[in-house]
């Protein structure tokens, strides 16, 4: 049977964050090792994010990666743009991310480097890509 009549107060409920912690990836060996928490779980989920096409792995939704394919193959102005908008979507996707900044994209050839600053709730640190264009 099922209760009835019961309710739920909105004072009652309370908000709980989610820990952070997750295993330490450790990218020379190729294993992971231990945990990290924090900054340090940003950072490297960050680094993941941006390493994995969007789409492309099934173990993923659809919302994690990043999509370069919309920069490949333009001119540098529409690359920069494209690749500076694919690394802000795909990073605010991740709910400890609160911001993107300080974009900075160069083309060199058929390779373009882009830097940035992410915002977290655990603190700010600068971040960084090469992808091909």
């Amino acid at each position: 049977m099922i209760p009835t009549g019961g309710q739920i107060e909105a004072d009652e409920l309370q908000e709980v964050r989610q820990p952070s912690r997750t295993y330490r990836l450790d990218w020379n060996m190729q294993r992971a090792a231990g945990t990290v928490d924090g900054l340090e779980a940003v950072k490297q989920a960050v680094r993941k994010i941006l390493q994995s096409e969007r789409y492309n792995f099934l173990i993923y939704s659809f919302d994690y990666g990043m999509e370069t394919a919309g920069a490949a193959g333009r001119s540098p102005e529409i690359a920069k743009s494209e690749l500076g908008r694919c690394i802000r979507e795909a990073l605010l996707q991740d709910d400890r991310i609160s911001d993107v900044t300080d974009m900075q994209v160069t083309v060199n050839g058929d390779s373009a480097l882009a830097t940035f600053t992410v915002e977290s709730d655990f603190g700010a640190f600068e971040g960084g890509v090469t992808v091909s264009v």
